[in-house]
């Protein structure tokens, strides 16, 4: 009997101070609930007033995540603050958090480092198309920790912004334009006037070739099997690519039409006799006798 009251005392006293806790335990939750709220219109404000103003895509991404975060960890130490914890404890507490997390994310933190320093130098930007770390695409977003491609033939690539930041990387957007150079052979025995003629002409006709820089068909080289025409033009970022096939072909096809020859590789091979040829040793030898 006296145990079941001992158990009776206790539960009451539990009981007693859990009541007593209840409404700091539910203010806490309010003020979780209220907060998440608060920062959800927060960042629908800014990112309604990035649309406005046409900010950089790039930077309105980072300071919305950052933003966003930041909050969040604002408003968890005001909930552990509103359910008693200790500021001091506190505060100790996140630091040894902090250094423990540190040690064990070392490789994320790079990337954290990484991502400041692509928003803040702006080596490129989203939408712009990159070469690095082995791949080249076009990007599509650059979060705090990586920053995600679409390559060439539509597959996601996700690289570390601490690679990123710590290695070349290959701007083809950052200037609007892009330098082309195509080669086109033709055959020892044609007019090379004539094919330069053809090439020309080619050139001109193009409205997205840029005029300044000049465009450039030039003798680049006396190959083995053919003379090599080098055909050397900028275009915007937009056409570059049309323009690159269009120019493959339709180069072809002039030099064709015109009577040009597009030689193949060849090598000359010769055969000897080579009983001959040590009969011919001999007699030498004996003839020096």
């Amino acid at each position: 009997m006296n145990e079941i009251n001992d158990f009776g005392d206790i539960a009451k006293e539990y009981a007693g101070k859990f009541l007593d806790y209840l409404p700091t335990l539910i203010g806490a939750l309010l003020l979780l609930f209220i907060g998440l709220w608060v920062i959800k219109l927060i960042v629908k404000y800014l990112q309604k007033l990035f649309e406005k103003k046409d900010y950089d895509e790039t930077l309105e991404q980072f300071t919305l995540n950052a933003a966003r975060w930041g909050l969040k960890i604002l408003l968890f130490v005001l909930v552990i603050t509103q359910l008693g914890v200790q500021s001091a404890s506190l505060v100790a507490a996140i630091g040894a958090s902090a250094l423990a997390i540190g040690l064990a994310l070392q490789g994320s933190l790079s990337n954290l480092a990484g991502g400041v320093l692509i928003i803040v130098l702006k080596p490129f930007k989203i939408g712009d198309w990159i070469a690095a770390q082995g791949v080249s695409g076009s990007v599509v977003e650059i979060s705090l920790f990586y920053t995600k491609i679409n390559t060439f033939g539509n597959q996601r690539v996700v690289i570390p912004n601490g690679d990123l930041s710590n290695n070349n990387i290959t701007n083809y957007s950052f200037n609007g334009t892009r330098r082309e150079t195509l080669s086109f052979g033709i055959s020892y025995d044609d007019d090379i006037k004539a094919a330069k003629e053809v090439l020309t002409k080619l050139v001109k006709e193009q409205s997205d070739i840029l005029e300044d820089p000049a465009p450039q068909v030039i003798v680049a080289e006396l190959g083995d099997s053919s003379v090599n025409f080098s055909v050397r033009y900028f275009a915007a970022n937009s056409v570059f690519w049309d323009l690159h096939w269009y120019m493959i072909e339709e180069g072809k096809i002039r030099l064709e039409e015109a009577g040009m020859t597009i030689p193949y590789p060849q090598r000359d091979v010769y055969f000897y006799d080579q009983t001959k040829m040590n009969g011919t040793a001999l007699r030498k030898e004996k003839n020096q006798d």
